[in-house]
């Protein structure tokens, strides 16, 4: 599920933590490697606040029908929400089930949060209508399960609860996010109960999944075997500039995209390209684009004529 640029990104923030030596290509390949599984985690740490989310709303509801002066709201609550039947399925659903028994228990430490969400949500008219609406069926609750979701990522109390149970997740939670968000979308009424697989960031199960995996793997090793090759061709390309004064991030970038030009054939150079320039504008200046590609255009004829550019497959004529 994660796509090629994510996995760029993890490789670039690997190889530059661990400085990219060549001796501790091993060590940055297995913290790369943990880095992506425990985004299953926090995927499913996610999407498990909405199951609870649920279950803490029927606590409240339940409590406010003994008060000792309910309102008439109170005595008769709806029960939409808790019969919302995209959320039961999930509930239901045997392998998130146990990865939420894995990975989720810190929302059962939380509970007072969740309240806190639940009694502030119920007052929005999205929540209302929801209720209050005579329609039904599967398509219906999925919609409102992925806006209540979007409500839940917002909250900057629950975010902090995720983000203290892992610093590595502080720079992916919206991304993983916005996955979820988009995996949900894909969950059909005919094909979704308890026994389907539960899509996970990575899952090795998927030829797609692992073949993205093993190209970031590929790129990660092959960028730190060519370091010193690749900072001397930029080096022979640099007007008016000394090496030393260029961005390490920069340097880097570059280095990753000629492992990618001269280690992946099927991957047409321009494609390669626009991948880093909009890397460089999430990890450095506004002034690295323009270089970064200054750089990359050269180098890629230069590589071009030492045959170590060779590309085919379906995408590259005319790049």
């Amino acid at each position: 599920m994660l796509s090629r640029h994510f996995l760029r990104s993890k490789v670039l923030q690997a190889i530059y933590a661990g400085r990219y030596e060549e001796k501790k290509v091993d060590e940055v390949a297995k913290s790369f490697e943990y880095h992506i599984q425990k985004l299953n985690e926090l995927g499913v740490l996610q999407v498990s606040l909405l199951p609870r989310f649920v279950e803490v709303a029927g606590e409240v509801l339940e409590e406010g029908k003994k008060k000792f002066r309910p309102t008439e709201e109170e005595r008769n609550p709806s029960l939409r929400l808790l019969d919302n039947v995209f959320i039961r399925r999930m509930a239901d659903n045997f392998e998130l089930k146990k990865a939420m028994e894995s990975w989720c228990g810190c929302w059962e430490t939380h509970e007072d949060l969740i309240r806190e969400a639940f009694m502030e949500f119920r007052k929005m008219k999205e929540y209302k209508e929801y209720v209050d609406s005579e329609e039904q069926g599967f398509e219906f609750d999925k919609s409102f399960a992925i806006l209540l979701f979007r409500y839940l990522m917002n909250r900057e109390s629950l975010r902090t609860v995720v983000g203290e149970r892992s610093l590595l997740w502080e720079d992916d939670f919206d991304q993983i996010a916005q996955y979820n968000f988009m995996m949900m979308k894909t969950l059909e009424e005919d094909s979704f109960d308890e026994a389907s697989v539960w899509p996970m960031m990575y899952d090795k199960r998927e030829d797609k999944d692992e073949a993205d995996m093993q190209f970031a793997r590929e790129l990660l090793k092959n960028t730190i075997a060519t370091r010193e090759e690749s900072e001397e061709l930029v080096k022979s390309h640099l007007q008016g500039w000394e090496f030393e004064r260029v961005s390490k991030m920069d340097v880097l970038l570059i280095n990753m995209a000629v492992a990618e030009l001269t280690g992946c054939p099927t991957i047409p150079e321009r494609v390669t390209v626009d991948e880093y320039i909009e890397l460089s504008k999430e990890f450095s200046s506004e002034r690295s684009r323009l270089f970064i590609n200054g750089i990359l255009d050269k180098l890629i004829l230069e590589l071009r004529s030492k045959g170590k550019i060779n590309k085919f497959g379906r995408g590259i004529v005319g790049e």
